[in-house]
């Protein structure tokens, strides 16, 4: 099995947030990968990844990041592939503001989806339906993952209305 996707973080610290990714594309039954490259301490591995993900059969790259956050940037600006990016409120962080503004405000040319401040179920969402453009069967999965949420909605309507108070109109 060739992974789809490629999750990649700063470090091994980001896992916790990141795997929410992973445990999305399971459910959808997606291939992917999981590494750890740091654009500031191993840039040379960055780049070589960066360059080299599309030729391997890699779609989509879900780049997490805290702090500085430049990782993702430093894949978007060598890869012809989407990235997503996922700021992360990391232990140097300055409430994740340093890690969004990094990620979200990339130069022209130079794009990098973004979702929330550890987003990363988001990101793999994303992922999952930027993959979906070209593959029916994915697609179908996100239509029912869609279709889940909003029962899920209906579901909360209904138990609401059960409740009673004394001014409650519904």
């Amino acid at each position: 099995m060739k992974p789809r996707v490629s999750i990649i973080m700063g470090s091994t610290s980001d896992l916790k947030i990141m795997e929410s990714a992973a445990q999305f594309l399971d459910e959808m039954e997606i291939p992917y990968e999981v590494n750890a490259l740091s654009a500031h301490r191993v840039p040379e591995m960055v780049v070589e990844f960066a360059k080299n993900a599309h030729t391997r059969g890699i779609e989509v790259i879900i780049a997490g990041a805290g702090g500085a956050a430049h990782l993702p940037g430093v894949i978007a600006a060598l890869t012809p592939l989407p990235v997503i990016g996922v700021p992360i409120k990391s232990s140097n962080s300055v409430d994740g503001w340093d890690s969004i503004l990094s990620i979200l405000q990339m130069p022209a040319g130079i794009p990098v989806a973004t979702v929330a401040l550890d987003g990363a179920k988001n990101a793999g969402i994303l992922s999952a339906q930027i993959i979906a453009t070209g593959d029916a069967d994915i697609r179908t999965k996100i239509i029912n993952f869609k279709a889940e949420l909003a029962q899920k909605i209906e579901k909360a309507n209904k138990d609401l209305a059960q409740i009673k108070m004394p001014f409650k109109t519904n």
